[in-house]
């Protein structure tokens, strides 16, 4: 077991590390210690969240026990609150944060809380790289350039409505993939749709529920085929393994403006054959997705929070479609000859138990999956698991031989966090 000690926060927010404290983690919310091969360095472009009326758990050797810290051991005047990471990009989470939450707190907001502790002089965290490339890693971002390029972009395409919301993307709010567009390189976002057919419990785009607030605003048009195409093309055309997609955190479903898809793939692949034209959807109309692939759609990413229905249904709250359509659209797109990946919403405890685990192998038995991207589901881990009526089920694997089962038993799937270049040259 690790000796890297719990943090927590002061009432002013200044961070410390207790003087023997272990730091704990959160499995589907049990606490647990944390082994030393969960932990990593603090990834850099991460953050660190206060978790206001929460109060940190550790572990205390001498006793064989965790404790709930409810003063600051420097200042037993103060009271204390726990403190959790926000991984950087391509980081997946092996523990959330371990608290005790007061009673009627807050919901958090919509971020992953990640364990974090300290030792050696530096932060770490219980999680690990899951992607090697370095799409959104923050060192490969010169904001300075970045600026310069997005402005005279802004300023010659006025004409196109995606592109002023693009620009709204990657200097407001920050979003990585707009970014990467007007860098030029890598992926580029295609959002479309203002609608969406599911209302999903974290949606970051849209939430009804006053307990959380969106992190982002929706997209308010449909773009034309001729705006798509404007944006995709030149993408496709210069980047460096270029990569197109519909479907982004800012929009609702892309599958509900099928017949705008199917125009924006053909016009794009009338004038350009280069890159991957991609598809991040719930995976709800699987004969809209059959007709996209018939018309060049060469991949898709259907989200996932659960291979188990209920626990899908009940995050989803899908209107007008089931779980045997998303599982319709992975075949649909598989049989047509495209690549079919699961954007699989991650929280330790419930990802990693092994029914979850069986049921995710019988999926890719069914379906053919040839990637999961493991990414940390952005939710109050408490309000989630109060979401989707979370009862345990069995025995947790732990996220790393929940990775190691699926390998064992499909050797052909990738892991990973962004989605693949098929077509670099």
């Amino acid at each position: 077991m690790t000796s890297a000690r719990l943090v927590y926060a002061d009432e002013t927010g200044q961070i410390y590390d207790h003087p023997y404290l272990e730091m704990a983690g959160s499995s589907g919310g049990g606490w647990q210690r944390v082994d030393e091969s969960y932990l990593i360095p603090l990834p850099p472009g991460s953050e660190l969240f206060l978790l206001p009326n929460r109060l940190p758990v550790g572990y205390d050797r001498s006793e064989r026990q965790f404790l709930k810290l409810k003063e600051d051991p420097n200042n037993p005047k103060q009271m204390v609150q726990a403190v959790a990471a926000f991984m950087a990009p391509a980081h997946t989470q092996i523990l959330t944060a371990a608290y005790q939450s007061e009673e009627n707190v807050p919901v958090l907001p919509l971020f992953s809380y990640t364990a974090v502790g300290w030792k050696g002089g530096q932060f770490l965290a219980a999680g690990l790289r899951i992607d090697p490339l370095p799409r959104q890693d923050i060192d490969q971002f010169d904001l300075d350039k970045l600026e310069t390029r997005a402005k005279e972009a802004l300023a010659h395409q006025r004409h196109n409505r995606l592109i002023q919301h693009l620009g709204t993307c990657a200097l407001s709010y920050g979003c990585p993939a707009a970014k990467n567009y007007f860098l030029g390189r890598w992926e580029a976002p295609l959002p479309t749709s203002p609608q969406c057919n599911a209302d999903c419990l974290g949606c970051i785009s849209l939430q009804d529920d006053s307990q959380v607030c969106a992190s982002q605003e929706r997209i308010t048009f449909v773009p034309t085929p001729e705006e798509i195409a404007e944006v995709a093309v030149d993408h496709l055309r210069r980047a460096d393994e270029p990569i197109v997609s519909f479907g982004q955190g800012c929009e609702g479903e892309p599958l509900l403006q099928g017949k705008t898809l199917t125009a924006a793939i053909d016009l794009i692949r009338r004038q350009t054959g280069r890159g991957t034209i991609n598809l991040n959807t719930n995976g709800s109309m699987p004969y809209t997705v059959a007709q996209l692939r018939d018309s060049g759609l060469d991949a898709i990413r259907v989200s996932l929070n659960s291979a188990r229905e209920d626990y899908y249904h009940k995050y989803y709250k899908p209107r007008g479609y089931s779980f045997a359509d998303v599982e319709g659209s992975l075949r649909a797109m598989k049989t047509g000859g495209g690549f079919v990946s699961i954007n699989l919403l991650t929280l330790p405890g419930v990802t990693d138990e092994e029914e979850e685990v069986e049921t995710i192998i019988r999926l890719i038995d069914e379906t053919g999956i040839d990637l999961i991207q493991m990414r940390n589901i952005n939710i109050d881990p408490e309000w989630y698991l109060k979401g989707i009526g979370y009862r345990s089920r069995g025995r947790r694997l732990g996220v790393l031989e929940m990775i190691e089962r699926i390998r064992n038993a499909h050797p052909q799937v990738k892991f990973g966090y962004f989605n693949p270049c098929l077509n670099p040259g």
